[in-house]
């Protein structure tokens, strides 16, 4: 979801010194802001190259993205991946899948992404049994985070990476019960202890990176 900057002079420096998104990305971070608010809930640019990086560097050919919204993710993914490679991504709604299409299709990977309109949860559920996965990205419903880590382990081949979005909440898991709202305090308790359970599963070598609102990138052994 949102992007936690402390320093935003700090972040736009960083933003400068990535590679410069591209007209496709450029477009769709313009067609995600006419949304409104709920623009805070795109990958950020500089997060998206991250993900592109990681997936080259791992060879992947299967990737599960959980949280499709204007489909800046399951792109970078898809643009990562090996010959033949598909990425499987999953929403609740289709209400912004005319922008993720029109843009997929713009960038040239529209072939290797793979829509399932339903609960995540769900999705996971069907892909268990079947071939194991190179990377579950889990950027969703932050209450049902602890549901969907437990779903993706079993689905990663040894060596897969489970990537997890806004880890950090905008800093409200440093003091979750300091938080006033009720749903924003429940969400930064169940992020917080969804962290110490990845901090000590002994299934994964895990590292929190301060990317954005915070991304988990935890290897299965």
């Amino acid at each position: 979801m949102s992007t936690f900057r402390r320093d935003e002079a700090m972040s736009g420096y960083i933003t400068s010194s990535c590679t410069p998104p591209d007209p496709v990305v450029a477009s769709l971070v313009e067609r995600t802001a006419e949304v409104g608010e709920l623009f805070e809930m795109m990958t950020p640019v500089e997060q998206a190259g991250f993900l592109t990086l990681l997936t080259q560097s791992l060879g992947a050919r299967t990737v599960v993205d959980v949280g499709t919204f204007t489909g800046l993710s399951a792109l970078s993914f898809a643009r990562g991946l090996a010959p033949g490679g598909r990425v499987i991504t999953c929403d609740v709604t289709e209400e912004w899948l005319d922008i993720a299409r029109e843009h997929w299709k713009l960038a040239g990977v529209d072939k290797r992404i793979e829509f399932r309109r339903g609960p995540a949860w769900k999705t996971l559920a069907e892909l268990a049994g079947g071939e194991k996965v190179d990377i579950v990205f889990v950027d969703a419903d932050k209450m049902s985070y602890p549901r969907y880590y437990q779903a993706a382990v079993p689905l990663l081949r040894p060596g897969g990476l489970l990537i997890l979005d806004n880890v950090l909440l905008k800093g409200t898991v440093l003091q979750p019960d300091a938080v006033e709202d009720e749903m924003p305090r429940m969400a930064a308790r169940t992020m917080a202890e969804v962290n110490v359970r990845l901090a000590r599963d002994q299934r994964l070598d895990t590292v929190m990176l301060p990317i954005a609102d915070g991304v988990t990138i935890a290897r299965k052994k």
